[in-house]
This record gives structure tokens, sequence and C-alpha cells, in this order.
């Protein structure tokens, strides 16, 4: 074999891999354009989630007629006069590769016009571009891309299923959107309006992006550090998310998925969220160009910081101050350890019971508010009393309203984590009423309304969910009407329920069917009906959790594979005080 320069065509072809790899990056490299034009309002409409049609429209500067046929050939910009400014850039594009990128592997036409000038338009076909013809247009540049990768067959086989792209491409536009608040954005998937938001101030895009619930429970961020300023919002540690998409992270109005600033998000909550959750947050980082270098990855989503340890630690600075009173914590936000909670053993007197004394201890006088899964209620009737012998023994205490203390029949302790107990038991009722037909729905009194980002992607699943005892459907962009709830769940706050099961299917993607990760969902559904940490519990719900879980399987671990309950041994006891 001899080496050979390969054509033209093939090599930009082979090109365009780097840049255009889905319908995402083609609308993503199209908006950057018209954002670094100076557009004040962008229109985006897809088809075929962008594998058929790609439609970006802008008011922005537009294009002169004699730099138009320039425009679509590879390495030509407007945006580096000089050399220099590669270390220092400040627009969004800069290499010159993205049109001529697009029109190596699709149909490519762009229409333009400057003020006071006359609209032009060229075609690119398969990289095969036409003369520049006269055209009628609005000031500013509209840009079609038509049949994605028909010069690449090969290449289209990878693309996932139209709706899957769509999703893609559209969370591509929410993350420019978000970053560039003061510009409306638009857009339509096959006719039917995704987006539509209208010029505002930072913390209001926010809200409209990140859902109301998120703006209400979000702890303001800010700090300055020697030219870095850091702003925004972030969730409490409270308000958790099943997975990391909702982390947006913006660099000189740039979005990017840094490993370095996600390390930092992760670090600074690590002492306050459950493990295997993700805080929601957007982060908007200003610093000055030549301390950041975006051209290390080709689709400009990661950066190399200058200084990446005065970043990394500035970032983790601002959200430690902003848990810290979001928690209350010192004014300082110091996260230090504030001690071991001190274990106080009431007097008898504090425990007397509710129940008549001729009562057996351990046992209500009527079904305890909780929902247990066991053969048949708790109730009166049943009960008789409870063996010695039980393995979780008898409860002592219930610790800082969110452990229960218990005394093993060998006399050891036992510490359960009243919240994981009950989820696992309100999981395993679940999955039994999953396995004998379908959850039971409690319809709502009053139907609730619920607003989210991936509201679409619920009103789709919705036949599904149907079978869990979730009743719902689309109510308008960004939002579901529900009109029952698992019955088993009582009647909680549907949003921070339908925000976790549409992270779940989000992440779960296209080729995995609902069906097939029904216990995943049905952990989500334990998770929102179990009983909470801080919720007081009398004698009798405390003794018939202890025995709810020696009946039910797996009830060491919770639905999330934590630990339901902690043993204490003699020999345990021994090591923590030093005795031999």
């Amino acid at each position: 074999m001899t080496i050979r320069l390969l054509p033209t065509t093939t090599a930009n072809r082979i090109a365009a891999g780097e840049v255009v790899e889905r319908p995402a990056a083609v609308v993503k490299e199209l908006v950057e354009n018209a954002l670094d034009a100076g557009a004040k309002h962008i229109r985006v409409a897809l088809e075929e989630g962008g594998i058929g049609r790609v439609l970006v429209e802008d008011d922005g500067h537009g294009i002169p007629e004699d730099e138009l046929a320039l425009a679509v050939e590879r390495h030509a910009t407007s945006k580096l006069p000089e050399e220099a400014m590669l270390f220092a850039i400040g627009t969004l594009g800069f290499r010159g590769e993205a049109l001529p990128s697009i029109g190596a592997v699709a149909r490519l036409s762009m229409t333009s016009r400057i003020a006071g000038g006359q609209a032009h338009r060229v075609t690119v076909e398969g990289g095969r571009k036409s003369p520049v013809q006269p055209a009628s247009g609005a000031p500013g540049t509209r840009v079609e891309v038509l049949d994605l990768f028909f010069a690449t067959p090969a290449r289209r086989k990878f693309l996932r299923t139209p709706r899957a792209e769509g999703d893609a491409a559209i969370d591509s536009l929410r993350r420019l959107a978000l970053a560039w608040p003061k510009v409306g954005f638009e857009a339509t998937l096959d006719g039917r309006s995704v987006l539509n938001l209208a010029p505002a101030p930072r913390d209001s895009r926010i809200r409209d992006l990140l859902g109301a619930d998120f703006a209400a429970a979000a702890l303001p961020v800010s700090g300055v550090w020697d030219g870095l300023s850091i702003a925004g919002l972030v969730g409490g540690p409270a308000f958790t998310r099943a997975n990391a998409l909702e982390q947006h992270l913006v660099v000189n109005r740039r979005p990017v998925r840094d490993p370095l600033l996600r390390t930092a998000l992760r670090v600074a909550y690590r002492e306050v969220m459950t493990v295997g959750r993700h805080p929601a947050a957007a982060l908007f980082l200003e610093l000055p160009p030549q301390d950041v270098d975006v051209n290390v990855h080709p689709m400009k989503t990661e950066l190399r910081f200058r200084e990446a340890e005065r970043v990394r630690g500035a970032v983790i600075s601002a959200l430690r101050r902003a848990l810290g009173q979001g928690v209350g914590a010192a004014p300082t936000g110091s996260m230090g350890y504030a001690g071991p909670a001190r274990l106080s053993f009431p007097s008898p007197q504090a425990y007397r019971p509710s129940y008549p004394a001729s009562q057996p201890r351990g046992f209500a006088e009527a079904p305890l508010p909780m929902a247990f899964p066991s053969p048949k209620p708790l109730e009166a009737s049943d009960a008789t009393p409870v063996p010695a012998e039980h393995p979780l023994g008898r409860a002592l205490a219930q610790v800082l309203e969110t452990y229960i203390l218990a005394e093993a029949p060998d006399g050891s302790l036992i510490l359960v984590d009243q919240h994981a107990a009950h989820e696992r038991l309100t999981h395993e009722r679940l999955a039994e009423e999953m396995h004998a037909g379908g959850i039971r729905a409690q319809p709502l009194l009053l139907p609730a309304v619920v607003e989210l980002p991936q509201a679409h992607r619920l009103a789709e699943a919705a036949p599904e969910l149907a079978k869990l005892g979730l009743e719902l459907e689309g109510f308008g962009p960004g939002a579901v009407l529900v009109r029952a709830m698992p019955a088993v769940l009582g009647a909680p706050d549907p949003a921070p329920l339908l925000r976790d099961l549409a992270e779940e299917l989000e992440e779960s993607g296209e080729g995995v069917a609902l069906a097939l990760k029904l216990d995943a969902a049905i952990a989500r559904l334990a998770c929102h009906g179990s009983i909470r940490a801080g919720r007081r519990l009398n004698p009798a719900e405390m003794d018939a959790l202890l025995r709810a879980m020696e009946r039910t399987p797996r009830a060491a671990t919770c639905s999330h594979g934590r630990p339901t309950f902690l043993k204490f041994g003699q020999a345990e006891f021994a090591r923590l005080f030093g005795r031999s």
C-alpha cells in the first residue's frame, strides 16, 4: 500500500465526522453561528428529529454577498482576525468548519441578507457548492439542512430513533438558551412547539428551563476571585436528581460538560447528599478568555483552564458557602463536622402506650397510618404477643426522629433507618401488586398540573405508567395533568415523583422498554411513598415496622442498595470503647 493524498471530498467527509455526529451537533453549530452574529431571536424547526430537516433562522448581522461563497469553505471564518486571538477566544465558533462539514454530509441551503442589502443564497450538496444566487429573505441568516448523512449512509445507520435525536437536539438548544438569556428562542419538533422563550433576566430564564420547583428550592451562588466570577443557582441538599442531566455549566457564555467542573460539584455536595443522587445546578463562570482554552475538544464541550486547581477550588468554595447558608451552618459557609448527636433515653413514662394496658405491647388499636406490606393489614384483631426471638427485637427509642433503636434477643442493639426500611417494604408491596396484574390507582380529588422540561416524555409513556398506578396526560408544552396516583403511596406531591421518573426514562434511552425497567420505576415510587426522616413514630408503629421487616424479602437494604439497619454487639461496643 502506497501513501497518497485523499480526494478533497473524502477528506471533508472524514473531517465532518468530528464536528457533525448527529442532528444535535448541527443545531448547536448553527445556533452558535447565529449567536456570534448578534442575533436577538432564533427560530429552530426540526423534522424527523433533525434527520430529515433542520432549519435555523436568526435576525443577526447577516453575511455580505461577496463573502457568502467563502463562508462554506473549510477554515474560512470572520472570528479570528489574527492568529494571536486563538489563545483568547471570545466567540462560540472560531474554526470555520461547521458549514462545510454539514454541507459535506447533507444538503445545505443558506440564505443571508445584511441590513440595507439584498438577500442571496448558496447551496452545498454532498460537498458540491453552487454559485451564489439572488434570493428573498429578511435581514439575518436562514440555514436549512436536509437529509443528514445522505452522502454517508454508513454514518446514518448509527443514528438513534427520530424521537431520541430530536430530544438530544432540543436539549442542546436548551443549554444554549440558558447561557444566553437575553436572546429569544423558539423551537418546533415536527410542527409541535417545544420551546418558546422571550428574552429575560438570567433568573427568569433558569426558572423557565429548570422549572418553578427548582427556582423555589434553589440556593444562590456567587463569588469573585481575582478575575474569576461565579454566579447562578443550585438545588439544596434535599433537591436531588437521579442523574446529572440537569447540571448546566456555562463558561464565558459557552455551555460545557467539563469533567473538572462536574467533579467540583460532586465534591461540594459530598457531605450533604446521598450517594447515587445528583444536584441540579445552573452555574455561570466568567474569566478572561486567555485563562481558558476551548480548542481542546471537537465539540468544544470540554475546556482546559490555565489555573485548573484555582478554578476548581473557587467553585467548591462558592458552592459550600451557598450550601452552608442553606442548611444553617456558620455564616462563613464552613461544612465542618459538628460532633456526634447526643443519644438520650427518655424515662419509661415517656413511652406510655396509647392502647389499653391489657393489650400486648407492640400493637395498635387500629391499622397503622403507613402502608406496611404484609400478608394482611395490621389490625387489633390480629394482635398476638410478639415472640422474644424476633431477630430485630423490640423498639426502645426513636433517635433524631430518623432512626429506631431496638434491643435484639441476644442483647445487641439494632439501629434502623426508618425511611430506608419503609422504602423496602413499600417496594416489595408495589412489586407484589405489579405481579398480580398492576398497581391500584387512586384518583385525585382535583387533577394536578405538573410543569417539567421532560413532560413530553412522560406523556408518551402514559400507557406504561398507567400500569404503575400513575394516570396522566399531556397538558400543553412542558406540562402534564396527573389524574391518579398509586394508592399505596397515599397522597404525596406528584411533582418530585414525576421528575425522577422522567429522568429514569431519559437515562434508559430508546432501546430499553419501560416494562424491562419496572423494578427501577417501582424503586422510584417506593422512595416517594415512604415515611421520611423527621417523622415521629409511636412505640406501636416502631414495633410494627420491625415485624414487617422480618417478613419482607431483601429487607436488609433499601431500594437503592443502602443498609436499612445496623447491629452493634458486645464486640463492636468493646472496640469502640477500647476494651479488650
